[in-house]
């Protein structure tokens, strides 16, 4: 890590390298925080959750009782240990409530005045946070599964919804109506995904087992579909053609610079494709466990050097990198099946909502641990002999890009930003190299 800083400083390094690479060591020391709890509300399972991406600050739940609860994330008692409160919620005797279970809330993109929420009630709700009052509310003639919201548009404010029907409706909040609908699916749309690289850009999963990306510009809409084994027919049989999994597509989430697309499917199989090509990179990630009946909710991480994968697996939560399928780690904690998770990139945190009614927050280690030997030949030397190198721990936010740097063999205090936030350096004894 000093070598990063000391880079960074003689101008060697590109500013954002060192964020990366501070990002990625938090990422790759998450664990089940004790000293961070969510306050429980649901009576049953948590189906999905948003972090709202203006100030990352605001978390929405919603859950199969049909309840969704705001919470606050920031530690406003500023103790170490702290739960994060629900501010508000629409409960069970809201007159707004969704009757069944909510399968998708989102925020909208550009500010926190508003969210939305769909529910298998077969109703799109658009809600005034302010109010908590539904602003708008869809009709649909089947079960909602999933709906999502562009993070990029401009000249549009479509929401795409998938439901029991093979078609992909498209409801414009200008309008206040479903404005077309994409024809080209053969069975009921699990999952849709906006581009965040092209704001006309969709991708919807379906039970028929195939993926495909629109240009919702275009009157035949489809741009493609994708193939499993990218056009060689020779190994795949009529039924198998131009399919992207040998099972229900029930997940698919974009990297977040747009260029890749992960899919999950029923057959235990996760696959990234190239979003431009709509080409099967081929990655292998060997078995992902997916049992679910519905839309599967994972997430990938953000501003990271290799990016991360984290999906829900069972009652635990397999983390993967997305280039390489490498299985990383399995986060445990959950006592069920875990639903959904969702990625807060500023501090690079992980939230999980599963069956057991539980929301888990997974934080990064304050530090490394030393392994015992080297800790017992540290202590027997003198302390003339020792150099200070930094653990990390998170303060408030602050931007600057460096703080100070100072260096000394008896004490170090670094300030500096590794992933836009203040970090202070606290004093750790290691083997000086001579």
């Amino acid at each position: 890590m000093l070598g990063f800083i000391s880079a960074r400083q003689a101008g060697i390094d590109d500013p954002v390298r060192l964020r990366r690479a501070e990002s990625t060591r938090r990422v790759l020391s998450l664990e089940l925080n004790k000293d961070r709890d969510v306050e429980r509300i649901h009576g049953s399972g948590v189906n999905t959750l948003d972090i709202e991406p203006v100030e990352g600050r605001y978390m929405l739940s919603g859950g199969s009782d049909g309840v969704i609860v705001l919470y606050d994330l920031e530690n406003l008692s500023r103790k170490p240990s702290y739960t994060c409160k629900a501010l508000c919620s629409v409960g069970r005797s809201h007159p707004d409530v969704h009757r069944f279970s909510v399968e998708t809330v989102q925020w909208y993109p550009h500010d926190t005045g508003m969210f939305t929420s769909s529910s298998f009630d077969k109703t799109l709700k658009i809600w005034d946070t302010q109010t908590l009052q539904a602003a708008d509310v869809f009709h649909f003639e089947g079960t909602v599964y999933s709906h999502h919201m562009s993070p990029v548009a401009t000249k549009h404010c479509l929401i795409a919804v998938g439901t029991r029907s093979p078609q992909v409706q498209l409801c414009d909040l200008k309008s206040g109506s479903c404005s077309h609908i994409l024809q080209g699916h053969r069975q009921e749309v699990l999952a849709v995904s906006w581009s965040p690289r092209h704001e006309y850009v969709l991708a919807t999963a379906s039970a028929d087992n195939r993926v495909k990306l629109w240009d919702v510009r275009r009157a035949s809409g489809c741009l493609t579909t994708l193939d499993q084994h990218n056009g060689e027919k020779s190994k795949a049989s009529s039924e198998a053609a131009n399919t992207a999994h040998n099972g229900r597509v029930n997940g698919l989430c974009y990297t977040h610079d747009g260029l890749h697309l992960l899919t999950i499917g029923t057959d235990d199989r996760m696959r990234l494709w190239n979003s431009s090509t709509g080409e099967n990179t081929l990655v292998n990630y060997g078995k992902v466990c997916n049992e679910s009946r519905k839309g599967l909710k994972f997430t990938i991480s953000c501003g990271c050097n290799p990016e991360f994968a984290f999906v829900p697996y069972g009652s635990t939560i397999a983390v993967y990198t997305v280039f390489t399928g490498e299985l990383i780690t399995m986060l445990r904690g959950h006592y069920s099946t875990v639903y959904c998770c969702v990625f807060q990139p500023d501090f690079q945190e992980l939230y999980s909502g599963s069956k057991d009614c539980n929301i888990l927050a997974w934080i990064p280690s304050l530090r490394e641990s030393v392994p015992d030997d080297v800790s017992e030949k540290s202590e027997k030397q003198t302390h003339s002999n020792r150099v200070i190198y930094p653990a990390l721990i998170r303060t408030a936010p602050l931007n600057l890009a460096l703080c100070s740097w100072t260096l000394s063999t008896e004490l170090n205090i670094v300030g500096f930003i590794a992933t836009g936030f203040l970090y202070t350096i606290t004093e750790i004894g290691v083997d000086q190299q001579r």
